[in-house]
C-alpha cells in the first residue's frame, strides 16, 4: 500500500519585493496561482491544503476542491505557512511543498517527483536543474518535527541543509524552475 502524501500550497507571503499580490499577477494571460493550482496533478495525493491570506485565491483553491486555509499571520513568515499546512494534513507519510510563484512549472515535472520520491519515499526529493535544487520539495514524515520547530522566515532550506546525505534531485528544465519575485521577472516570462 502507498504512502499517504499531502501537498502543501505555499501561497501567503506579502511578495514585498513584487509590490503588490504576485499571486495575481499573469503569465501569458494566466495568473501565477491559476498555473501553479494546475501543475498539480490532484490524483498523486491524499490531501492538497493551499495556504494563503488572499480571498480570491481561497476561492480558487475551492474550486479545484482542494482545502483552503487562511494564514490570518503572513508577517510570521514562512514557517508559519508551513506549520499550518503541514497541521492540516494530518498524518500522512510525506509531504510536497509546493510554491505558487513558479508559472513555468509543468504538471508532468510534479507527477515525476512523486514517483522519485515514491521509489525513495525516506529521502527528500527536489526538482532541480544542472545539480541546483529548487522547488517544488516531498520531505518524509521523519522530518516533520524539523518543519514543525523552523521560525520566522526560515523555510525547508534549513532542514534540507541539516540532511543533504538524504536529498535526492529530479533534473527538469531551468525555465521550470524560474520564479517571479519582481515585476521584472514577470516582465521576462511575458514576451
Amino acid at each position: 500500500m502507498a504512502l499517504k502524501l499531502g501537498c502543501v500550497v505555499m501561497a501567503a507571503g506579502n511578495a514585498r519585493r513584487f509590490g503588490e499580490n504576485k499571486l495575481a499577477a499573469e503569465v501569458r494571460g494566466r495568473s501565477l496561482i491559476l498555473r501553479a493550482l494546475e501543475a498539480i496533478p490532484a490524483e498523486e495525493f491524499d490531501e492538497i491544503v493551499v495556504v494563503t491570506q488572499y480571498p480570491e485565491v481561497l476561492n480558487l483553491a475551492k474550486d479545484f476542491h482542494f482545502t483552503a486555509l487562511s494564514n490570518q499571520h503572513p508577517d510570521w513568515g514562512i514557517s508559519h505557512t508551513i506549520r499550518l499546512g503541514l497541521e492540516a494534513l494530518g498524518n500522512c507519510g510525506g509531504a510536497m511543498f509546493l510554491v505558487s510563484d513558479q508559472p513555468l512549472l509543468r504538471r508532468d515535472s510534479v507527477h515525476a517527483l512523486v514517483e522519485r520520491w515514491r521509489f525513495q519515499p525516506d529521502k527528500i526529493a527536489a526538482l532541480a536543474h544542472g545539480g541546483v535544487r529548487g522547488n517544488p520539495c516531498v520531505f518524509p514524515a521523519r522530518f516533520f518535527p524539523e518543519l514543525l520547530e523552523l521560525r520566522e522566515d526560515c523555510g525547508g532550506n534549513t532542514v534540507i541543509r541539516r540532511h543533504e546525505e538524504d536529498l535526492i534531485l529530479l533534473d527538469v528544465p531551468e525555465k521550470e524552475l524560474t520564479d517571479v519575485d519582481t515585476p521584472e521577472a514577470l516582465k521576462k516570462l511575458n514576451p
